[in-house]
């Protein structure tokens, strides 16, 4: 999206906050759609809302070309694209994975996710050659044939879960049936301290990473970089979030899940601050990115692990599509925000310097969230009255 920012601008003389409005509209629409997508996930798996969602994500990426510099048509396709886009949220992958997994669960939900870390590393140079080579409205049309194709493929080949087991009548792949059987309910998962502190911490980090995500190629500008050295710096950045993925994975098999989100949090504040106009050189800046890179890779699998384990696998879909309605306000608001701060003020560094301390609350967030509960014990009837948890 950040790549797109100057064409848009130039040809039709919109602000950074008008082109963002798009983004945030789509995600403020899709914020009542998640805890929908979680019951249909719940209900019939993901391959039902995965197949015909890729299709129709491909198809409204490409549709993007047909802009025209009217706001409200522009409003318009990203209200559609969130409609379709709701097929394929994280609530897709985790749930997929969830359903097969309970050994190294968190690791397998960060190799799941880390695709959007290659998306990260392979976006940038390549919808910059592709608006450069060939202007941003066929760059819009290749993005979404040549990204919706083969995902569609992937997934008629591979993408099964739990409930496409039990259709199959083969309904131990790994962890068993009884995974389905234990947790909270939506009412339940509402009142759970664990549960809301972790929503909480992902609205903060996913508003701030939302921001940078969309206008990290405009902020390296800023730093001093050329357009084409920012592209790369921007996939450099996902490099660093596979890492953090895969890091932070095997690590939330060992430790507290918890404890690892909270340093990662605090890691991010750090490199922030290597962002401002007093510390910032071509090195720190390189590390400043890298560091980001690595703590961006963990929110979303931090976010997918703790509601397992906290909310039980039982009503897993519905409540994690509460979290992803978290998700979508702050994808709505993060992109909205880094435009109005540009647009008035000139600069980034008042967004550096909020999401500093902003960064260093959600770590807080994070620490002391309690003992897992094992949702399998049926003498564990301290923990069910503290929680409120279905035993066994």
């Amino acid at each position: 999206m950040g790549l797109f920012i100057e064409p848009l601008s130039q040809d039709f003389g919109w602000n950074r906050t008008e082109i963002a409005i798009g983004a945030s509209i789509s995600a403020i629409i899709s914020v009542p759609l998640m805890p929908l997508v979680g019951a249909l996930v719940d209900r019939w798996g993901v391959r039902f809302l995965a197949l015909p969602g890729t299709i129709m994500t491909g198809a409204c990426i490409a549709s993007f070309a047909t802009a025209n510099g009217n706001l409200t048509q522009w409003a318009l396709l990203w209200g559609i694209f969130a409609l379709c886009q709701a097929f394929l949220k994280t609530t897709i992958w985790t749930a997929a994975v969830m359903s097969r997994f309970v050994a190294s669960r968190s690791l397998a939900v960060a190799v799941t996710l880390c695709g959007v870390s290659f998306a990260n590393i392979v976006a940038p140079p390549l919808v910059r050659w592709l608006i450069e080579s060939f202007g941003w409205r066929t760059s819009y049309v290749a993005i979404g044939i040549g990204w919706g194709l083969p995902v569609f493929i992937l997934c008629a080949r591979f993408l099964y879960d739990g409930h496409d087991d039990k259709r199959r009548g083969d309904p131990v792949k790994a962890g068993g049936p009884q995974i389905y059987e234990y947790g909270l309910s939506i009412r339940q998962a509402l009142r759970s301290g664990p549960i809301i502190r972790v929503g909480a911490a992902t609205l903060i980090t996913l508003l701030l990473t939302a921001c940078l995500v969309v206008h990290q190629v405009p902020l390296l500008i800023e730093a001093g970089l050329s357009r084409t050295s920012a592209a790369y710096l921007a996939s450099l950045s996902g490099f660093g979030a596979i890492a953090g993925s895969l890091v932070s994975g095997w690590l939330m098999d060992r430790f507290h899940a918890g404890t690892v989100g909270a340093i990662t949090n605090a890691m991010a504040a750090a490199a922030l601050l290597l962002l401002l106009e007093p510390f910032r050189t071509p090195a720190l800046i390189v590390t400043a990115m890298l560091v980001i890179g690595y703590a961006s890779g963990t929110k979303l699998q931090l976010c997918g692990y703790l509601t397992s384990v906290y909310g039980g696998m039982k009503n897993y879909g519905k409540i994690f599509g509460v979290m992803a309605s978290i998700i979508a306000v702050s994808s709505a608001l993060g992109p909205m925000l880094g435009g109005v701060i540009y647009d008035t003020t000139g600069s980034y560094s008042v967004f550096i310097l909020g999401s500093i301390p902003a960064s260093l609350f959600s770590a807080m967030l994070l620490v002391g969230l309690g003992k897992y509960p094992d949702w399998s014990a049926v003498e564990d009837e301290p923990f069910a009255d503290r929680t409120v948890a279905v035993a066994k």
